[in-house]
């Protein structure tokens, strides 16, 4: 448990760390009030889903400890959306610190709602699904789920991390950070795709649970 325990905690530093250092390094100054938020908004509540799992499921903390993708294609899209991210982070600290565009602030405090209720949607994810995880794999003994958030779309954690990226330049106060992090959505429509051919081949019941649950990502819509 103490490995598990320091596993996690380097983790989370080293997080907060190279987060905060892409944010203020760009804004030249720690007076960047919405990265302050951004970064309380983002890591205090990991800390606590952190805390949980570790108290009730630490089978589920150590999996998504040290979860990393076997299919090649699936590598090439997390990478992508690493590059994303940092570029959003970047141009973020850069936009507050020449002021190429101010967003109004209840913009700002709109995304963070959403944001924090997305990292719900995210927490009753993982309260449905004992096998969820951060590759694409089918596990021993998974099966189906397709109760509560599960039978309203098929990917409901996608539907979560989708909802916490596009809010995050905007908690930023940036636009064009905003416009960098629309570039991640076809390649959650890659990954999603790819996802559930790997699903309907080797996890029983897929199929039949995709023709009663058909949208993806979002209802009435994919």
């Amino acid at each position: 448990m103490s490995g598990l325990i320091t596993q996690a905690l380097t983790k989370f530093l080293g997080g907060v760390i190279l987060t905060g250092a892409l944010v203020f390094l760009p804004a030249g100054s720690l007076g960047f009030w919405q990265g302050w938020l951004f970064m309380g908004t983002l890591f205090i509540p990991i800390f606590i889903a952190g805390v949980v799992m570790l108290t009730k499921s630490p089978d589920l903390l150590r999996k998504r400890l040290n979860a990393k993708e076997k299919e090649m294609e699936q590598k090439g899209v997390v990478a992508l959306s690493g590059i994303l991210f940092i570029a959003t982070f970047i141009v973020a600290g850069l936009n507050w610190r020449y002021q190429w565009s101010i967003l109004p602030e209840w913009v700002t405090w709109s995304a963070t709602g959403v944001f924090l209720f997305s990292y719900l949607i995210y927490a009753e994810v993982m309260r449905e699904n004992e096998f969820l995880s951060r590759i694409i794999e089918v596990q021993e003994g998974q099966r189906v789920i397709d109760t509560g958030l599960y039978g309203i779309v098929r990917h409901p954690m996608y539907t979560a991390t989708t909802l916490l990226f596009l809010t995050m330049p905007l908690i930023l106060g940036s636009l064009y950070s905003f416009f960098i992090i629309l570039l991640y959505l076809p390649l959650i429509i890659i990954r999603i795709r790819h996802e559930e051919k790997i699903l309907e081949a080797n996890l029983p019941g897929y199929t039949e649970y995709k023709q009663h649950t058909k949208y993806r990502l979002i209802p009435l819509v994919w």
